[in-house]
């Protein structure tokens, strides 16, 4: 019997490939739990009268590591099932705010999709991912390494 929801094995994605992923609203709730999960109890995360004044647009800001989060679950729900073996690095740049109840989605395009070394079961997938708002504004951008499996290894 097939099984659906595979992520892409690493033979899958070829240089040039682009797709974009389903889209998310960040919510007040994702602020707050998040928040306060990390720790990250920044005055412009948890003071909304000090925000008014100091965060841009005095609106609610959002972490910019609770955004790549959301893009990350984004991903790993629609290409890394069985596939995702290991992040090893990436490059990570913000570039415009997120608030809340901003609606993100992520595009991708895949730079380098080769096997390791050791192993055809096994590749390197390089990607810049965009992470994009509901006006069309790119507000983070990030380039992943990762380990992926490979199509029989995802499928055994």
């Amino acid at each position: 019997m097939r099984t659906v929801g595979l992520g892409l094995a690493w033979e899958d994605l070829k240089v040039g490939d682009r797709f974009r992923t389903l889209a998310r609203t960040i919510t007040e709730t994702d602020l707050v739990n998040f928040i306060n999960t990390t720790g990250m109890v920044e005055v412009l995360f948890t003071d909304i009268e000090y925000a008014k004044t100091h965060a841009p647009e005095g609106g609610r800001l959002v972490p910019g590591a609770l955004v790549y989060s959301i893009a990350e679950g984004l991903l790993v729900q629609s290409t890394l099932q069985r596939t995702g073996l290991a992040f090893l690095s990436m490059t990570f740049e913000v570039v415009a705010p997120t608030f809340v109840n901003d609606t993100v989605h992520v595009e991708v395009e895949v730079l380098e999709s080769r096997a390791t070394s050791k192993s055809a079961s096994r590749g390197l997938v390089r990607t810049t991912n965009n992470i994009i708002n509901q006006r069309g504004e790119t507000v983070i951008t990030y380039s992943p390494l990762r380990l992926a499996a490979s199509r029989d290894a995802r499928d055994n």
